[in-house]
């Protein structure tokens, strides 16, 4: 269970107590990431995250900032996301000062120092590299270019190189002071905690948050008439692709059945892409479909590392999973089992206070609502087998279907071939 409690500066606070550990969790989220960002300054907020460690007006260097944390054997780190931004930190429960304090510190008295601009852009573009040299993490990006486009929703979150070596100190400090306001951010905090002393500790430590009025992002502009590829050139060991469908937003009244028909297609090695394309054909080592949801966006896709030279074979047998949903019913034994595959999964993701203090945190900065676990089974529980082939026959459609690549390819032309070949 939960606690939400309204500060006086307006900062929400969002406590779940977890008395069968022995750490505690503190994470601050803001409400801003690569969707709130120009072609400009794309890559801001996830530089801003990493200036956030670089010193503070009582904390001089990043030593200075990470060397209490490190201590006392805690962990502190940060995320940046397309609608989120998080920084936290995770200590042994009778450290939590400890915690609040770096946290809190950072987030409010970060210096954001020239020189360390400078050399953090080198850290940052090397980051990049690492990202565009490992194909299995990028192509989530290149999936997402393929959807949005030259928008912010379609741009990495780490920007590109040019963008990483043009932003300026002035650009970093005025998008923080807009950003970074006590309605814009959530403090959430779970683990071994007394609720009290902890509403009474971010309070005075928070006292002196902005009241000022964030900006939102820009609407999303989603257009697509018929099936849509894009290749990232790459040379690869195996073909990565993304293969999928526009979905539904957080709001969606049938985003848990999208959910749930996500978990029976790919969610667990017994899924229907996994026995199929992995198990019966040999095709890939691993295979995903994900129903993935912002505020704003949704999509629904299944993410795989195939053989090249089978990967006509591979896109032609995840097609045919995809259409055999449309066209047949699931079987009320199989529906149960994507169920339950989906709460378990649930609960065993919830099992630490930082996962807890995500899970609380998140709901409420993205849709002002915290709905417990229960609440969200049931939901799950109420899916129907016709429920879920009206949401396949709804979003699994022949002009909503997309499909990224990265390997050593040019000719889109026979890709899409191959996506009107299963229509």
């Amino acid at each position: 269970m939960h606690t939400k409690t309204i500060l006086n500066t307006g900062l929400r606070l969002i406590t779940i107590p977890m008395q069968d550990t022995e750490t505690v969790t503190v994470l601050v989220l803001v409400k801003t990431g690569s969707k709130y960002e120009t072609l400009e300054n794309s890559g801001i907020s996830h530089f801003l995250e990493h200036m956030l460690f670089k010193g503070t007006a009582n904390r001089k260097t990043a030593l200075e900032v990470i060397e209490p944390i490190d201590e006392i054997g805690g962990i502190a780190n940060a995320f940046t996301g397309e609608e989120y931004t998080g920084y936290y930190a995770k200590v042994h429960h009778k450290y939590i000062d400890v915690a609040i304090d770096l946290v809190s510190d950072i987030y409010l008295n970060s210096l954001i120092p020239s020189k360390e601009i400078e050399k953090e852009r080198g850290v940052i573009i090397e980051e990049l590299n690492m990202y565009l040299d490992n194909p299995m993490m990028y192509i989530s990006d290149v999936w997402k270019s393929l959807l949005y486009g030259d928008q912010p929703a379609g741009r990495d979150i780490i920007g590109t190189k040019e963008t990483i070596l043009s932003i300026s100190q002035k650009q970093i400090l005025d998008y923080m002071k807009f950003q970074y306001t006590a309605s814009n951010t959530i403090v959430s905090i779970a683990g071994k905690i007394n609720e009290k002393q902890v509403i009474e500790k971010i309070e005075v430590a928070f006292k002196n948050i902005s009241r000022s009025k964030a900006y939102d992002k820009e609407c999303v502009i989603e257009k697509q008439k018929e099936p849509n590829v894009l290749i990232h050139k790459k040379e690869t060991g195996q073909t990565q692709i993304a293969l999928g469908f526009r979905g539904y937003n957080l709001f969606h009244k049938d985003r848990f059945i999208l959910e749930t028909i996500a978990s029976l297609l790919g969610g667990g090695m017994s899924s229907r892409m996994f026995l199929e394309v992995r198990e019966r054909q040999g095709l890939a080592y691993y295979i995903k479909t994900y129903s993935e949801s912002d505020t704003d966006t949704g999509n629904f896709v299944t993410y795989c590392g195939l053989r090249t030279e089978k990967i006509d074979q591979g896109i032609t047998s995840i097609l045919k999973e995809y259409k055999k949903l449309v066209l047949e019913k699931v079987s009320e034994k199989e529906l149960q089992k994507a169920k339950n595959y989906l709460k378990g999964k649930t609960v065993l993701s919830l099992e630490s206070s930082n996962a807890k203090a995500n899970f609380y945190g998140l709901q409420e900065l993205l849709e002002e609502e915290i709905k417990e676990t229960n609440e969200l089974f049931k939901k799950i529980d109420r899916v129907t087998i016709e429920d879920v082939q009206r949401v396949a026959q709804g979003v699994f459609t022949f002009d909503k279907l997309n499909l990224a690549i990265i390997g050593l390819f040019e000719n889109k032309d026979k890709f899409k071939k191959l996506l009107w070949d299963i229509k």
